[in-house]
C-alpha cells in the first residue's frame, strides 16, 4: 500500500516472507518462474546479531502454479556455504549461472528436476568476499555471449584451473599502472574463454544491461554523500575515470584544471581518455539495472533503461536521446515508496509476459556492508492494472518459433532462442529473414547477429540500412566476425551518423593493419570539436597506436589549430603531439582554464621529449601571469633546470596554495622566509597548517622550538594537531609537560596528541610512566576512549578510567532508542561537536549531506553504536608499519608504483614512499570513534533525528 506507481501501472505482491529474504539479485525464467539469490549469511563477521544459516545461502524458485499472480510454490535449487550473499544469477536453459566472490559458478540441472546435476567453476580468484563490490551478475547478450562485471574490491580474474587471465590480474592493481583499474566490465564466451575487458575504471556498478543493439550499459555507484552517482553507456576500451588513470590517485587528490564541481571532479571528467557520463542520478545506492524491450508496460517505459536504486526506494526508467556519438538522458519514476523508507529494490527484471518484476532487500539500511534485517524481503510484478500473470513457455523446436521466442523481452527465452537458431545455421535463413524485415528496429537487431553470421550479403544490407542504430550494430556484428576493421572504418568514415563513426573508430582498437592509419585519420577528420564522445572514441581506437595514426591525421591538415584539431592534440598519447601541447600551454592569448586543459594533458606523458618540451613552455610563461608559471612547473620532475625560474615563481605566489604546491614538489628554494610566515603568520587555517608540515619537513622543529619561546606554543599545537611525524609529536608532548604552560593550553596539547595513532600511543606511555600531570587525565582519557581503536580504549580506561562527562547508565536496545523523541536542532549542535569535523569539509570520513535518505534511524543508530558492520567503500583503515618501526594509520588516499598516501586525521595527509613500508594490515575495525564514551543517549537520540533530516 505504501507503493507509488507512474501513471498506467500497478504493483502486486509476487512473494514475500517467510516465501523470500534478502534477496539481492533474480532471473526469471521462460515459464514465468522467478530464480532468486537469498543473501540471510551477509557479513555474519560484522553482524553478530544476526543468525547464520549454517547449511549456507540458497538459490531458491518461486513459481505461481495457479495462474494468479502470486507465488504459491518455493523450491530450494541449490544451498550452500560457497553461495553464501551471492550478487548474481543468470538463468538460461539448463544453466545457472551464480555470482559470489571469489567464484562463479555454473550449475546445470540435466534432468529438469529443479536440482544441479553438475556445478562448475567458470572464474575464480574474484576480490570482494562478502563485500558489494565483488563479482556481480552475468547476462545472456544479443550475440550469444555473456556480460559481467565486478565493482573496485575484485581486482583478479582467474580461469577455472586458478591461471590468471591474460591481461586482467596485472592491470586490476592500481600500484601496476595499467592498464586496467579498479572495477570493470567483462564478455565473454559461455565457457569463458575468449575474455575481453570491455570499461574499467568504475567504483562499482552492479550489474550491466544489454540491448538488442548490443549496446551495454551500466550504473555506478559514488564514494557515499558526494551525489554523483551515475549511469554510463559503455563504450568497449573505455576508461570511466573513478581513479586517476596514470597514477591511481584519488579523485580528491589535486590536480590542474580539475572541475569545479563535485560529480564532475569525482569522475575525472575533464581528463583526456575518459569517457562522459550519460547522467549523474545524485545521491543513491544503484542495484540490478536491464533494459525493458517489451511492449506490456506503457510506450514511455519501451526499449528503455529500467534501474532499481535501493538508497532513495525508487525503480526509474532512464529515457535515452541520442546526443552526437554519444547519449544523454532523462529520469521517469516507475516505482517509489515515500512513506516506508525499508522499500529497497535491489533488481530489476523482466517475464515473458512483458510485465516488469522487482527484487526488494527490504531493510533499514542498503547493503554497504550492514544489515539490520534477515528476516525480510519481497518480490513485486508491475504491469498494467488487472493484468494477469499468464506465462505461456515459448516453443524453440521450429525455426519459426525460435525466431519468435528470440524477440520475447525475457533473458531466458531471448538466450534459448538464438541457441536453437545458432544451431540451425543455415536452416534458420529464412525465420531470421522475416524477422529482419520486421518493423522493430530491436527485432530487426536480433535478428543481424545470427544473420550476419549466413553470408557477407546480410552485412552489407545492414551497413547501408537507412536507421543508423542498425548500421552500428551491424559495425558490432562485424568486428564479432573478424571483418577487417581497417576496411570497414574507411567505408564508414564519411557516415551521417556519429554513433555509426564512433563503432567504427572502435573497431580499429588494436588493428596493425597498414590500412588502420589511414582509416583512423579519415575518421578523425569527422571530429567536430565539440563531440567529447566522439573524440574518446577516436583516442580508444587509436590506443597503443598513437605513432602511427597521429602522423596520418597530420599528414591531412592543411591547418591543425582548429577547435577539433586542438582536441586531437589533447587527447592523443605521442611524443609527436608534444610540440603541439607546448604551443598550446604556453599561448597567453588563451584563458586559463583552456591553458590548464593543456598543462593536464602533460600528465599523461613520461620520458624526457616531455620535460624538454616543458622547459621550453617554463620559458615561454616566464614573463607572463604567476598561475601559469606555477602550472608550467608543477609538471617539471624533479626540479626545474633553472632554478631562478622556480624563485622567481615562488616570489610570484608567494602566500597562495600555488606557493605550497612548488614548495612540496621542489622544497622552498631560498624562500623559507616566505614559508614560514604562512605557517606561523596570519594565512587561512588550511593553508597554515599545510605549510607548518612542509616547514617542519624542510628545517626541522627549531622554527617551531622558537615560536614556542616567543609565546606562540598554542599556534605551534593547533598547526602540528594530528601530525604523526616524530618532530611534531616532540613539540607537542613538550607543551603538555611544559609546566610552565597553563593548564588549558596543555590539555588543547592532549587533544592535539590524540589525534594520531602515533599521538595516543604517546599518551599511553605518559599514563603508563605516570608522568602524565594529574590535570590531565581526565582531558586524556575524554580523548582517547572516543578514538577508533578497540585496544587503545581498553588501555586509557585501565589507566586513566572513564572521563567526568561519561554518562554511566546502560544504553537501551536500539528498537528503544528509535521510539525516543528527538529534536534535530540540539542534534545539529551535537553534530557541530563530534562529528563535523571528520565528516565535514575535510572528507576524512564518508559525506553524510543525503544521509537521512541512504539509511533509517534504526539504521543510523546501528552505524553510530557499530560503525564496524557497516564499513563505508574506501573508508577502510590501513596501518602502514615502517622501516624504523614506527606505525601510521589511516585512509588510503592514493597511490602508486613509489608512493601511498594515507589520510591520517581531518584535513592531514602522509605521502610515504614504499621503500620504507616494511608491513601494511587491513584493519578490520573501522576508524570512526566510540561516540557512546562521551554523549549522553539524549546526544545519541538527538543527533539520529538530526541526521534522519538530511535528505
Amino acid at each position: 500500500e505504501s507503493l507509488e506507481l507512474a501513471d498506467g501501472l500497478s504493483a502486486t505482491l509476487f512473494a514475500s516472507e517467510p516465501m523470500i529474504v534478502n534477496p539481492t539479485n533474480m532471473a526469471i525464467d521462460d515459464r514465468g518462474r522467478v530464480w532468486v539469490c537469498e543473501a540471510v549469511n551477509y557479513r555474519p563477521d560484522y553482524n553478530p546479531h544476526h543468525e547464520v544459516r549454517k547449511k549456507g545461502d540458497r538459490i531458491v524458485i518461486l513459481e505461481d502454479e495457479d495462474g494468479d499472480g502470486v507465488a504459491d510454490r518455493r523450491i530450494v535449487f541449490y544451498q550452500g556455504a560457497d553461495i553464501n550473499a551471492a550478487l548474481g544469477i543468470l538463468v538460461y536453459g539448463n544453466r545457472v549461472v551464480v555470482s559470489s566472490s571469489p567464484n562463479v559458478l555454473v550449475f546445470t540441472d540435466t534432468d529438469g528436476d529443479d536440482r544441479p546435476d553438475r556445478k562448475d567453476t567458470l572464474f575464480t580468484g574474484i576480490g570482494g568476499l562478502q563485500d558489494d563490490h565483488g563479482i556481480h551478475a552475468f547476462v545472456f547478450g544479443p550475440d550469444g555471449k555473456l556480460y559481467f562485471n565486478f565493482g573496485n574490491a575484485g581486482r583478479l580474474l582467474m580461469d577455472s584451473t586458478g591461471r590468471p587471465v591474460a591481461g586482467v590480474a596485472a592491470g586490476t592493481n592500481p600500484a601496476s599502472g595499467g592498464p586496467y583499474r579498479e572495477g570493470m566490465v567483462f564478455r565473454s564466451r559461455d565457457d569463458g574463454t575468449g575474455l575481453e575487458v570491455l570499461g574499467h575504471n568504475f567504483r562499482n556498478s552492479y550489474e550491466v544491461a544489454v540491448d538488442a543493439y548490443g549496446r551495454a550499459w551500466q550504473s555506478d555507484n559514488d564514494d557515499d554523500g558526494n551525489r554523483a552517482a551515475r549511469i554510463v553507456y559503455v563504450m568497449e576500451g573505455g576508461n570511466y575515470g573513478y581513479l586517476d588513470e596514470v597514477t591511481g590517485a584519488h579523485w580528491r587528490r589535486p590536480r590542474t584544471g580539475m572541475h569545479e564541481e563535485i560529480p564532475a571532479r569525482h569522475w575525472h571528467q575533464r581528463d583526456p581518455g575518459v569517457v562522459p557520463n550519460v547522467l549523474v542520478t545524485g545521491a543513491g545506492s544503484p542495484a540490478g539495472i536491464a533494459v525493458y524491450e517489451g511492449d506490456l508496460l506503457p510506450e514511455p517505459f519501451r526499449g528503455q533503461l529500467v534501474h532499481a536504486d535501493a538508497s532513495p526506494g525508487v525503480v526509474r526508467a532512464y529515457p535515452v536521446t541520442a546526443s552526437g556519438a554519444g547519449f544523454s538522458a532523462s529520469i521517469i519514476d516507475i516505482v517509489r515508496s515515500p512513506r516506508d523508507q525499508w522499500f529497497r529494490p535491489s533488481d530489476v527484471a523482466v517475464a515473458p509476459d512483458g510485465s516488469l518484476f522487482v527484487a526488494d532487500w527490504y531493510d533499514a539500511t542498503v547493503g554497504g556492508n550492514q544489515a539490520v534485517d534477515q528476516q525480510r524481503g519481497r518480490i513485486y510484478r508491475v504491469a498494467p492494472p488487472g493484468t494477469a500473470y499468464d506465462v505461456v513457455a515459448p516453443e524453440y523446436h521450429t525455426p519459426e518459433a525460435a525466431a519468435r521466442a528470440l524477440v520475447n523481452p525475457n533473458m531466458d527465452a531471448q538466450a534459448q532462442a538464438y541457441l536453437a537458431l545458432a544451431e540451425w545455421g543455415t536452416d534458420a535463413e529464412d525465420a531470421l529473414i522475416d524477422l529482419w524485415n520486421h518493423g522493430n528496429s530491436r527485432y530487426r537487431a536480433r535478428a543481424l547477429w545470427l544473420l550476419g553470421r549466413l553470408g557477407e550479403g546480410h552485412l552489407k544490407a545492414a551497413l547501408n540500412d537507412p536507421d543508423p542504430d542498425l548500421r552500428a550494430t551491424a559495425v558490432r556484428v562485424a568486428r564479432s566476425l573478424g571483418v577487417p576493421a581497417a576496411t570497414l572504418a574507411a567505408e564508414l568514415a564519411q557516415d551521417t551518423s556519429a554513433r555509426v563513426r564512433r563503432e567504427a573508430a572502435l573497431a580499429l582498437r588494436g588493428d596493425a593493419s597498414p590500412k588502420a592509419a589511414e582509416a583512423w585519420a579519415h575518421l578523425a577528420a569527422g571530429h567536430d570539436g565539440t563531440d567529447r564522445w566522439y573524440l574518446e572514441a577516436l583516442g580508444i581506437g587509436a590506443q597503443g597506436q598513437w605513432n602511427r595514426f597521429f602522423p596520418a591525421w597530420l599528414e591531412r591538415q592543411t591547418e591543425w589549430d582548429t577547435p577539433a584539431g586542438r582536441d586531437i592534440v589533447w587527447r592523443a598519447r605521442t611524443a609527436r603531439a608534444l610540440p603541439f601541447l607546448a604551443r598550446l600551454a604556453r599561448d597567453a592569448t588563451r584563458s586559463i582554464a583552456e591553458r590548464d586543459r593543456y598543462f593536464r594533458a602533460f600528465d599523461f606523458y613520461e620520458g624526457p621529449e616531455k620535460y624538454a618540451f616543458l622547459e621550453d613552455v617554463v620559458q615561454g610563461v616566464r614573463a607572463g601571469r604567476a598561475t601559469q608559471l606555477h602550472r608550467a612547473l608543477l609538471h617539471l620532475a624533479p626540479v626545474p633546470a633553472d632554478s631562478a625560474l622556480l624563485a622567481e615563481a615562488l616570489h610570484l605566489n608567494a602566500g597562495s596554495p600555488a606557493f605550497l604546491d612548488l614548495v612540496e614538489r621542489f622544497g622552498d628554494g631560498g624562500s623559507a622566509g616566505e614559508l614560514h610566515a604562512m605557517a606561523l603568520g596570519g594565512a587561512a587555517a588550511a593553508l597554515s597548517s599545510r605549510a607548518a608540515r612542509a616547514l617542519l619537513g624542510l628545517h626541522g622543529p627549531e622554527p617551531f622550538m622558537k615560536a614556542i619561546e616567543e609565546g606562540q606554543a598554542d599556534r605551534v599545537v593547533q598547526l602540528l594537531q594530528g601530525s604523526d611525524m616524530p618532530d611534531a609529536l616532540d613539540l607537542v608532548e613538550e607543551v603538555v609537560l611544559g609546566e610552565q604552560f597553563d593548564t588549558e593550553l596543555r590539555r588543547l596539547a592532549v587533544r592535539a596528541l590524540a589525534r594520531s595513532g602515533t599521538g595516543q600511543q604517546r599518551l599511553l606511555a605518559l599514563a603508563r610512566s605516570e608522568r602524565l600531570p594529574e590535570q590531565l587525565a581526565s582531558s586524556a582519557a575524554s580523548v582517547l576512549l572516543n578514538v577508533w581503536s578497540v585496544e587503545v580504549r581498553k588501555e586509557a580506561e585501565q589507566l586513566l578510567g572513564p572521563p567526568n562527562d561519561r554518562d554511566a547508565r546502560p544504553l537501551p536496545p536500539v528498537r528503544s532508542l528509535v521510539a525516543a523523541a528527538g529534536n534535530a536542532e540540539r542534534g545539529e549542535a551535537v553534530y557541530a561537536t563530534f562529528c563535523s569535523e571528520c565528516h565535514g569539509a575535510s572528507a576524512f570520513g564518508p559525506s553524510l549531506s543525503g544521509i537521512g535518505s541512504k539509511l533509517t534511524e534504526e539504521a543510523l543508530f546501528v552505524a553510530i553504536l557499530h560503525p564496524a558492520a557497516g564499513i563505508s567503500h574506501g573508508y577502510e583503515g590501513l596501518r602502514l608499519t615502517l622501516a624504523d618501526g614506527a606505525q601510521v594509520t589511516g585512509y588510503e588516499a592514493g597511490e602508486d608504483a613509489n608512493f601511498v598516501v594515507l589520510r591520517t586525521a581531518p584535513g592531514v595527509e602522509r605521502r610515504i614512499a614504499r621503500e620504507d613500508v616494511s608491513a601494511a594490515e587491513q584493519l578490520e575495525q573501522s576508524l570512526m570513534p566510540d561516540l557512546t564514551t562521551v554523549m549522553s543517549r539524549e546526544d545519541l537520540v538527538d543527533l539520529v533525528t538530526y541526521l534522519h533530516s538530511l535528505k
